[in-house]
């Protein structure tokens, strides 16, 4: 966990580098445009990360024992790049929905670099989780930036959402409900670890 401050650092500066340094996208006036975009960012971000694991598993598969999926045959290897493969599927259910959102909410090409800046940060982040899982469990904490940047848009998202529907208590509710289950989930666990120890 020592790397993950470092790590949430690096990707801050390189999200803020790129929102601030690139040029703005063309034609983002249309939310159409917009939305098509943010599109383009999410097919970009399945096949360089979801896609790859996928080829990953299947070509060890092809050439192992592990042809026969019920033989229990995978290789370390192969049940990281599995578990590569799952988290990865669940980070793009907070991922494309928040990409989604976030260019719903830019109004300007200038303001559309977040979109490019979020999905190249967490492009990386799957990087650097399924590199520092090879390595070992404790080394894919620096990858885990990632979840927290699409949690971030996510929570911004739903926000401005609930803002537009109800104004600023919409948007209190929203936040407080996440609050409190996230409390709870913290407090629950703590409780259960604390009974293991007694």
């Amino acid at each position: 966990m020592r790397g993950m401050p470092a790590a949430a650092a690096i990707a801050l500066l390189l999200w803020l580098a790129l929102r601030y340094g690139l040029p703005p996208v063309p034609g983002m006036q249309a939310w159409p445009d917009r939305l098509w975009y943010a599109v383009g960012c999410c097919c970009v971000s399945v096949l360089l990360c979801f896609a790859p694991g996928i080829e990953a598993v299947a070509h060890e598969r092809f050439v192992t024992p592990a042809m026969d999926p019920l033989a229990g045959a995978e290789s370390a290897r192969m049940k990281v790049n599995l578990r590569y493969l799952q988290n990865t599927l669940e980070q793009l259910l907070l991922f494309i929905p928040g990409l989604l959102g976030l260019a719903q909410y830019c109004g300007d090409g200038a303001s559309m670099r977040a979109v490019t800046a979020t999905s190249v940060v967490w492009i990386l982040a799957r990087f650097a989780f399924w590199i520092g899982y090879h390595r070992g469990p404790l080394s894919r904490t620096p990858g885990l930036v990632g979840m927290g940047q699409s949690l971030l848009v996510l929570l911004y998202v739903s926000a401005r959402f609930a803002h537009d529907v109800a104004g600023p208590a919409g948007a209190a509710a929203v936040l407080g409900l996440f609050a409190g289950i996230e409390l709870y989930l913290v407090w629950i666990n703590r409780a259960s670890r604390i009974a293991r120890l007694d």
